[in-house]
């Protein structure tokens, strides 16, 4: 794996040195000689990782991370110092600032590697959610991320076949959090797998299984892909730390535990979760956005283009029938005239749920256009097909719509043509089927209204 790698060090000699490794395991390396340059270049370049000093004049490497962190355009950017402060106070004091990682000079040369690659993974996992966030951000249709908004107790798991320890990692951790425990590994995956954790802790000296292979199980689940792991590991235990961070832990603590340490290595994890977990919420929304009427909540005309083709080509391979069933609101300029578009917006609004109500769950149900609306329904002939429509429009006619605050009741009636695919011409597609129940509507519309229309065979 590759990755660009801001190197960022007042000493020249430092850059040139980790530069000169970096380069030799194929990173592409950029160098930034103070915090304000750091700055700068993690906003232009947007580097896959930062490797930060902390000693530096001026914007020292812990006011560069805070910084770097609370910026939209470079929060999402792991940090790791490195530095020659090698006191606990400093370790915490930087993962406090926002640093993913806090590695003492001289660094094990493997364990920096390992960590650069951990960490450009991770990060790449989230860039095309960001893409797809930024896409939605651009359109309107999201809202800003807030990781801290968080108002639920974190959920976290611990995998630990030692009790003692168990019970001393969860003084450790405080209240604040729902804290669960499995001593046993194979009963944990089953409970790992529920998806219902924000950060899984495992001690990686379990006896009773590999903990390698637990975490590389964990990680394979798609219920927890992104769910962060935390790894407790002994002291200078590197071999075992290397092989953790490259089947995708994302986190470690060595052995014995620093309570401040710990809690700010969780509350790192628990921030990266949140964030993951509002860009997943957010293309979810403007995924939904994209393919809904906002008024109505059906599916809007463009995920029927797509949709209906599907549907269209399933009927002709099972030779099954495909009904569709375009449905018309009489007089609904009448109803906007009389009553206002608010009172109109509202007739719309209670006519989709009708429909919502009236179909299956295997029905595709959407606004084709103003007071349009249109029902593929899989695997239904004509006659099945007639009984809906009927049914629809007398449930229709004999509704009270109340508007305007319940000062005005409003009756409304509908006209509907009905197509399939049974005796379909020769060459049949989607869009003449729609045509045919276009054509059955016109007929229904011109021969008095309030009735349902079949095409012709």
């Amino acid at each position: 794996m590759t990755a660009r790698v801001l190197v960022v060090d007042d000493l020249e000699p430092n850059v040139k040195l980790l530069e000169a490794k970096l380069r030799a395991e194929y990173f592409d390396v950029i160098g930034a000689f103070s915090g304000q340059e750091a700055l700068e270049l993690a906003a232009s370049e947007q580097p896959d990782i930062i490797l930060l000093d902390v000693m530096m004049p001026g914007l020292d490497g812990f006011e560069t991370c805070r910084r770097l962190k609370a910026a939209p355009e470079t929060m999402h950017i792991p940090v790791v110092m490195v530095t020659a402060l090698d006191q606990q106070a400093d370790r915490v004091a930087g993962l406090e600032a926002g640093a993913d990682d806090f590695l003492t000079k001289p660094v094990e040369d493997l364990a920096l590697f390992a960590r650069v690659r951990s960490l450009t993974r991770l990060k790449m996992m989230t860039d095309e959610l960001r893409a797809r966030y930024a896409t939605g951000k651009g359109l309107g249709v999201v809202d800003n991320i807030d990781v801290d908004s968080a108002n639920d107790e974190s959920r976290i798991f611990i995998i630990d076949d030692n009790e003692e320890q168990t019970e001393r990692l969860k003084k450790a951790l405080g209240g604040g959090h729902q804290i669960s425990s499995e001593i046993d590994p194979e009963v944990a995956l089953g409970r790992a797998r529920s998806g219902d954790f924000d950060l899984i802790v495992v001690n990686m000296s379990l006896e009773s299984m590999d903990p390698l292979r637990l975490c590389s199980s964990i990680r394979s689940f798609e219920e927890t892909r992104l769910t962060p792991i935390l790894a407790v590991v002994r002291q200078g235990d590197t071999r075992k730390l290397v092989r953790a961070l490259d089947i995708g832990v994302n986190d470690y603590l060595t052995r014995p535990i620093d309570r401040n340490e710990l809690t700010a290595r969780v509350n790192t994890q628990l921030r990266r979760m949140r964030y993951v977990n509002q860009l997943r919420s957010s293309f979810q929304a403007s995924l939904e956005m994209a393919v809904t009427d906002q008024l109505t909540g059906l599916y809007n005309r463009r995920y029927l283009a797509s949709h209906l083709s599907a549907m269209f080509d399933r009927a002709q391979w099972t030779g099954r029938p495909l009904a569709v069933m375009i449905l018309d609101i009489d007089h609904f300029k009448q109803i906007n005239d009389t009553y206002g578009h608010d009172a109109g917006d509202r007739v719309i609004k209670e006519f989709a749920d009708g429909i919502s109500r009236s179909v299956r769950g295997i029905d595709l149900a959407c606004r084709y256009g103003g007071e349009e609306f249109l029902v593929a329904m899989p695997d239904t002939d004509m006659a099945f097909a007639s009984v809906v429509a009927e049914r629809l429009r007398h449930e229709i006619a004999n509704q009270k719509y109340v508007v305007n605050s319940g000062r005005d009741e409003i009756n409304v009636t509908v006209s509907i043509g009905l197509a399939t695919t049974e005796n379909g011409p020769k060459g049949d597609t989607a869009q003449k089927l729609i045509k045919r129940a276009d054509e059955a509507l016109y007929g229904a519309k011109t021969g008095g209204r309030n009735r349902v229309i079949k095409s012709a065979a």
